[in-house]
């Protein structure tokens, strides 16, 4: 009977036991609470550009405020260890792209193609239409072209980077040993524009 006894008192202490230890658990979970949901378009802590620059793709559509584009084509530039890319936006009446690096902070720009100027770029200074521009870097490296490009998937190119007093650009690029491209541009700033990612 004793023995009958302790047994019935130690199942009970067993299911006591088993009764605190899931409360414990349930209240735990009740205390953490799940994490706010986020917007994709919000600004991230990094940028204030709605959206991350460093994540445009083919396909996403950028909104200017007074204008929206599509991103038809991207390339991804780099250079030892050093990347950077070049978003082909969908517009009429000529060429245009966004550049995007992060050196170490995000830089973006947004650029013109000049098909009417034949320069090349020599010497650490060119004057164009009445603008002096200094060279900031030159170096070849190498591509991978998604979407739209008008390029091979891959290959290789030769870049020079000029910029003027009052930091306008200007920049040359040659791909897969042909001829120069021409382009100006102008540094733009984070939360100039809003990325719609695409699919």
């Amino acid at each position: 009977m004793i023995e009958l006894l302790l047994l019935l008192i130690l199942i009970v202490g067993i299911v006591i036991g088993v009764l605190i230890y899931t409360q414990r658990s349930r209240s735990r979970k009740q205390d953490t609470a799940p994490p706010p949901p986020q917007d994709p378009f919000a600004a991230s802590s990094t940028t204030d550009t709605a959206g991350d620059p460093l994540a445009i793709k083919a396909g996403d559509m950028i909104d200017w405020g007074n204008e929206r584009t599509w991103i038809r084509g991207t390339l991804r530039l780099s250079e030892g260890g050093y990347t950077w890319s070049e978003h082909f936006l969908e517009v009429e009446g000529g060429k245009r792209w966004l550049s995007v690096e992060e050196d170490p902070d995000v830089e973006l720009a947004l650029w013109a193609g000049r098909p009417d100027l034949t320069m090349v770029p020599q010497g650490k200074n060119i004057e164009l239409e009445g603008v002096t521009y200094k060279l900031e870097e030159k170096g070849s490296g190498s591509y991978r072209s998604e979407g739209t490009t008008g390029l091979k998937t891959e290959g290789g190119m030769d870049y020079a980077d000029y910029e003027s007093t009052d930091g306008k650009l200007l920049a040359f690029e040659r791909f897969d040993h042909g001829s120069w491209e021409v382009s100006t541009g102008e540094k733009i700033h984070a939360g100039t524009f809003t990325i719609f990612p695409g699919s």
